[in-house]
């Protein structure tokens, strides 16, 4: 009896210490999803909702919070996931190069200032890409130059579970 009671102890102060260590970001999660005009495997971003979803079999996918796009910044179409990077470099385009004359050519990947975040995969519609931040308290907001921005942990989840092609679909 003793020993079920120490162990009862110890498994609920072990789910206190997880429940505790979890990330306040962390916004992945199951939910219902029946558009039927997405295929399983695609992922949808919905600018408007600031999320991103994986669309799952039998009417589920998976939710992320994200950041987007600022206004005229975000974009909505389709393209596909064209390659998948672990701690990319980033060089900012032409445009964040014009706001930010200071930034360097290059920083390397792993780097705290680097804005790509943990992992990033690329997209076939230009010079955007899905990727982890070095800013997290932008998840939620519409703040990029385009690009969809995620909590490290989360790109790390959705990198594990698609691959190169993946179809993207973004709208409003």
């Amino acid at each position: 009896m003793r020993r079920t009671c120490l162990f009862s102890f110890l498994l609920s102060a072990l789910a206190l210490v997880v429940m505790s260590n979890s990330s306040p970001l962390s916004a992945a999660e199951l939910v219902g999803f029946s558009d039927h005009r997405f295929q399983p495997g695609t992922i949808v971003i919905k600018n408007s909702e600031k999320r991103l979803y994986l669309v799952l079999r039998g009417n589920r996918a998976i939710r992320y919070k994200v950041a987007v796009g600022k206004s005229r910044k975000a974009w909505t179409g389709l393209a596909h996931i064209t390659a998948k990077y672990v701690k990319p470099d980033w060089s900012p385009s032409p445009e964040v190069r014009r706001d930010f004359p200071h930034l360097p050519a290059v920083i390397r990947g792993g780097a705290s200032n680097n804005p790509m975040g943990v992992a990033a995969m690329t997209l076939s519609n230009g010079n955007y890409a899905i990727h982890g931040t070095n800013r997290p308290g932008s998840i939620g907001r519409a703040v990029s130059y385009g690009c969809i921005r995620m909590a490290n942990h989360d790109i790390q989840d959705l990198f594990q579970r698609v691959g190169v092609r993946t179809p993207v679909v973004a709208v409003q």
